[in-house]
């Protein structure tokens, strides 16, 4: 009929290699290895990414706070009032 899905052309001078997934290690060293390279990599960059969250955490209450002493009224203005 024609050529199958897979192989619609034919590509001269590529090699290509395939394992069965029945023969792979679906997490090799993941205990070993993976957890202290996480752990390893988030110290490296802490100072990094921390500052700017914590800036942006500061500025946002400070703002909020901010915003709410605006809404309220000032006593002093309502003193002569009846």
């Amino acid at each position: 009929m024609g050529l199958e899905f897979g192989n619609l052309t034919r590509m001269r001078h590529v090699i290509t290699y395939s394992l069965s997934p029945f023969e792979q290690r679906a997490f090799p060293h993941y205990f070993s290895k993976g957890i202290p390279n996480m752990l390893r990599r988030i110290r490296a960059s802490f100072f990094r990414s921390v500052p700017p969250f914590v800036g942006f955490y500061l500025v946002y209450t400070w703002g909020n706070q901010e915003f709410e002493k605006s809404r309220r009224k000032n006593p002093d203005a309502y003193e002569n009032d009846k």
